[in-house]
């Protein structure tokens, strides 16, 4: 548990989402819970954001902290390309904002916190295990350098929830630099509200992109910011699962970690989301998604830039994608100077990955360590030629030991359902260092065995 010191200030929450308009939300408290009890208090994330630990009884939601306006935020969205005009905050209320240690304003929200009038007959409340799956994917995913929400906490709640069967609630602590989406914007258009739209552009400019001359420029900086981010996914093999528009952040983060995976082994049309079953949210079609969802950010902005200045911004996204996944893969594979062939030999190695049913993760760690099979001799000879020298730490950068893999997410819920949380604390203790080589956790780097594969992941709701 944190200890007083420097670092700790009080935390009177602010929040700004609660200036705008009344039609952008709902304001409620959280639904108490029975009986809270602390699974997770993410201590660093804390001294990110400069506060005290917060008590058991506000992160259940059971009281509020000092200047919590607590609301549900209301948002449309394509889900799997069907169009909802009305979605919201179902099961999640933002309790405020707080300026953390770099001056960032940072959302405090819960999740799992009851329901709201978004709830759409939904009991508003979260399993035990989709709440510790979004806290071990999320802070795996800002270890790894990615942008993402981050888990501040996870309380028990003493209650059961009902899915298919009776499970274990609980209620996730979500930090992030705002909660606005795509979906967000869709909300106002689908309404012909100019003006709701107006005053959103205008706060997400001065919260998220100050230098942002408009509703235009900001439209490119979220273009740029979501290209970077699928990059990033790609990458490391990341597979969302469930890319509806109300799952965009316009900050640039992950966000809604449901039926979310890491790849073991590679095949470029991996998917895992029970719920996806076409595979339109598989990974290769990742960025081609991205790029959907952008073009309907655009078409809400419509009435504010006009046709030719948001066409002009959306075909930015290709080259901005691929300069950022180029840049991505050559770091992987240690490459300091461009040039025009790079992405052909990722491919190459790409597609012998698939061919020999290799791990995604292992086999890029592998080639850092000069370890790679010899399956690969082929393709190695020619990436040697063309490698001068090099960037050793860069690559190590570039190419992690340690993923959330799916059977050691899926091991450590069942044991914490089960009233044991340690095979939990240890993958997050492994996930928070996952360039470094920690030999006395090597099991964690490992690819399931035949009976360990996992096929499937659901969403919590």
């Amino acid at each position: 548990m944190p200890r007083s010191g420097s670092y700790i200030r009080s935390m009177p929450f602010s929040n700004s989402y609660a200036r705008l308009p009344e039609r952008f939300y709902a304001k409620l408290p959280p639904t108490p819970v029975a009986a809270p009890r602390l699974i997770k208090w993410n201590e660093g994330l804390a001294r990110e954001l400069g506060i005290a630990m917060l008590d058991v009884e506000v992160l259940a939601g059971n009281r509020l902290a000092e200047g919590s306006e607590p609301l549900a935020m209301a948002y449309a969205g394509h889900q799997f390309g069907g169009f909802v005009p009305q979605l919201g905050d179902g099961r999640a209320i933002l309790l405020g904002e707080v300026v953390d240690t770099k001056g960032v304003l940072r959302d405090i929200q819960l999740k799992g916190s009851g329901p709201t009038p978004f709830s759409r007959r939904g009991d508003g409340r979260a399993a035990l295990g989709p709440v510790l799956r979004e806290y071990i994917v999320a802070e795996a995913m800002a270890a790894l350098g990615i942008p993402t929400t981050r888990a501040l906490a996870a309380v028990a709640t003493g209650e059961t929830v009902w899915r298919e069967e009776p499970l274990p609630g609980a209620v996730l602590t979500r930090v992030a630099s705002s909660h606005i989406r795509v979906g967000t914007f869709q909300y106002f258009a689908a309404r012909g509200d100019e003006e709701g739209l107006r005053l959103l552009a205008d706060y997400v400019i001065a919260r998220h992109y100050p230098d942002a001359a408009g509703p235009r420029e900001m439209l490119d900086r979220v273009i740029a910011a979501q290209a970077r981010l699928i990059a990033k996914w790609m990458c490391v093999g990341f597979i969302h699962g469930v890319m509806n528009t109300d799952n965009m952040s316009v900050a640039g983060e992950t966000i809604d970690y449901g039926p979310c995976a890491f790849m073991d082994t590679y095949h470029p049309e991996k998917k895992f989301s029970s719920i996806d079953e076409m595979g339109r949210y598989a990974y290769i079609n990742q960025p081609r998604i991205a790029h959907w969802n952008l073009v309907r950010l655009a078409e809400t902005l419509l009435p504010l830039i006009g046709e030719a200045q948001a066409q002009a911004a959306i075909d930015a996204f290709p080259s901005l994608y691929q300069d950022a996944l180029s840049a991505g893969f050559r770091a992987k594979l240690g490459l300091k100077d461009e040039q025009p062939d790079d992405m052909t030999m990722v491919q190459e190695l790409l597609d012998a990955m698939a061919a020999n049913e290799a791990d995604f993760t292992l086999t890029f760690r592998r080639l850092y360590e000069d370890a790679l099979p010899d399956t690969f001799d082929a393709w190695r000879t020619r990436w040697q030629a063309r490698l001068k020298d090099a960037d050793r730490e860069t690559m190590r950068l570039a190419n992690p030991a340690f993923i959330p893999r799916n059977h050691r997410v899926e091991f450590a819920l069942a044991a914490a359902q089960a009233g044991d949380f340690s095979p939990f604390e240890e993958l997050v203790q492994v996930l928070s260092r996952p360039y470094d080589d920690q030999p006395e956790f090597a099991k964690y780097a490992e690819p399931p065995g035949p009976g360990e594969i996992v096929q499937r992941t659901f969403c919590g709701t």
